[in-house]
């Protein structure tokens, strides 16, 4: 008799010590293994673009004291660099389509007047040939090329995440344990980037 109690125990310590290892060989952590991803790979995104906001008034000064003449496009950068930063923005932001929109565009425009403020850099040669110009337009474009690499990231980890809510076996724990869960926001190109770019040439003189 106490024998068969004694192993009667043995099967439910067993029991429960099986229950966890099926459970995980059924993906049921997939979507939260998978959810942190997404979210490491989001605060990646933020810093690169906190990363290049950081540059921005440096630049800006130093352009100003070669081309005061184009405050426009001074006043453009300015502005567009305070609306990125008033985006509030926090893990909440990769599952709300509205807050995820208003980041992007902002970030959008902000490179927008940035590529504009670059591009009339070009005609003042002595502002050009400045070392401290040269550096922050060196570390600006290494940023952005960290932005562009973590936002591929960023969607390679949304797609994987948003998958796994969609198909077999995840969608039986979306369904059930994780119901809270919403599928993540991914970047889109810019109505810019899907224009094909005009070429023209000057006529021959």
């Amino acid at each position: 008799m106490n024998f068969n109690r004694l192993t009667s125990r043995w099967k439910s310590i067993l029991l429960v010590l099986a229950v966890p290892v099926l459970l995980a060989g059924c993906g049921v952590n997939t979507i939260p293994t998978k959810d942190e991803q997404v979210k490491a790979a989001w605060g990646d995104v933020q810093n690169q673009y906190q990363r290049r906001s950081d540059l921005i008034p440096n630049l800006v000064s130093t352009v100003q004291g070669y081309a005061q003449q184009e405050r426009t496009v001074l006043t453009d950068v300015v502005k567009a660099r305070a609306s990125a930063t008033q985006v509030k923005v926090d893990s909440s932001t990769i599952t709300d389509p509205e807050k995820f929109k208003q980041f992007q565009a902002a970030q959008d425009q902000l490179s927008g007047v940035l590529g504009r403020l670059l591009a009339i850099t070009e005609n003042y040669p002595d502002l050009k040939s400045n070392q401290n110009f040269l550096a922050l337009q060196s570390q600006l474009e290494g940023t952005e090329n960290r932005i562009a690499i973590s936002r591929r990231d960023y969607n390679e980890a949304v797609r994987q995440y948003n998958t796994e809510l969609r198909t077999f076996p995840g969608v039986i724990w979306a369904a059930t344990l994780y119901r809270s869960q919403k599928p993540a926001q991914p970047f889109t190109a810019t109505a810019e980037a899907q224009t094909a770019p005009k070429v023209s040439f000057p006529p021959p003189q």
